[in-house]
């Protein structure tokens, strides 16, 4: 294969793929483009540091791989993310649902890339964008992440075993409390009464043998662990509560 011909100020692309058909027809079809410089690897963890030591590139194309556990390879895309933090992570995969956007954006990815039904000429400009510092989302990927954000905090708080402690509400007041927020404040934020958020505090401090606010942010500290996926709606809660 004839060198690559680039511009002096071309991307330095890497493109990380174990499927060896899509990723020569995807690294061909980018060296054709002037503006990229483009080296490939496979996508194990070993072998994409291996290759960002050797290629310094400016963004990673991160092909998400279905013979290996989704987990597995979110893993390895944050281990890159805290070993090169200022490579640009794009994740190209066939379909994304909530879960893996928000796994993909948590775990360094700047940009998740549908190939499905896409032209490829808008892979280069997410690319280039990707370069620029930008964050590559459509509206449904961009709407995961603004419910996210939006989410009351939750703190699943557990014992010496390992088992939780409290119920899904419960966790919310604790990790406001943690916040430091004041019990209106926390009456506010879950749009309950100030009097409800004054129970749940005597019902935690019970359960968890504290009786100070001070006690319970030290005790979360120590035994607790944000609870990503909890999605409690405000107001009414479950009679369980």
């Amino acid at each position: 294969m004839s060198a690559q011909r680039h511009s002096p100020k071309a991307i330095p692309v890497l493109i990380a793929d174990s499927n060896l058909m899509q990723a020569q027809l995807l690294t061909g079809a980018l060296r054709r483009r002037s503006e990229f410089r483009v080296s490939i690897c496979r996508v194990e963890e070993a072998s994409v540091l291996q290759a960002m030591a050797a290629a310094a590139a400016q963004v990673v194309v991160f092909s998400l791989n279905h013979s290996i556990s989704t987990a597995t390879q979110m893993a390895a895309l944050r281990r890159l993310h805290l070993s090169y933090p200022a490579a640009a992570k794009i994740l190209l995969v066939e379909s994304c649902d909530r879960e893996l956007a928000i796994t993909a954006f948590r775990s360094g990815a700047r940009g998740i890339f549908c190939i499905a039904n896409t032209h490829f000429r808008l892979l280069c400009r997410c690319i280039q964008r990707a370069a620029e510092g930008q964050v590559w989302a459509n509206a449904e990927q961009m709407r995961f992440l603004l419910d996210l954000v939006s989410e009351v905090p939750s703190l699943r708080v557990v014992n010496s075993h390992g088992r939780g402690m409290l119920t899904p509400r419960e966790e919310q007041v604790v990790a406001l409390a943690v916040e430091g927020l004041s019990n209106r404040d926390i009456a506010g934020e879950l749009d309950l009464s100030e009097h409800t958020i004054k129970k749940y505090l005597f019902r935690i401090f019970d359960k968890l043998g504290v009786s100070s606010r001070v006690e319970l942010v030290l005790y979360a500290v120590n035994h607790g662990a944000p609870a990503h996926e909890e999605r409690l709606p405000r107001g009414n809660h479950p009679a369980t509560d």
